[in-house]
């Protein structure tokens, strides 16, 4: 069963990353099909007003998932991060980590492995 998703490629080594993990998911056989939306410096050099334009928040609240790559946040002026833009745009206040110890990496936490999820709260200014 194929699956959409938005592919948002991001800029600077974003694009080279975001394709990179498309042909892994491709060649597991992960079944999606990508709709490409833009945000961040590449939305601004392509035209948009808005480093997080609506066409692309419409895209992500219609199909559910995403894969985005990294975007230039800009330190102390110039735009809102494009992370930021998106937790606020989409109520996403959640940051689920999971970890997990892979069967044949030896490490001090081999026997049993480790197998845990972080959860961070990330509206409130503090992670």
């Amino acid at each position: 069963m194929n699956r959409t998703a938005v592919l948002i490629p991001g800029d600077g080594i974003g694009p080279e990353v975001s394709d990179a993990a498309c042909r892994i998911l491709d060649a597991a056989g992960a079944g999606i099909t990508w709709e490409e939306r833009l945000a961040g410096v590449s939305a601004i050099e392509a035209g948009h007003e808005e480093v997080l334009p609506s066409e692309t928040v419409d895209a992500l609240q219609e199909h559910g998932l995403a894969l985005k790559g990294p975007c230039t946040t800009p330190i102390g002026e110039g735009f809102t991060s494009v992370n930021v833009a998106l937790r606020k745009r989409l109520d996403l206040y959640g940051a689920v980590r999971p970890v997990r110890s892979l069967q044949g990496m030896e490490t001090r936490f081999s026997d049993p492995g480790v197998d845990l999820i972080v959860i961070r709260e990330n509206t409130e200014g503090l992670y």
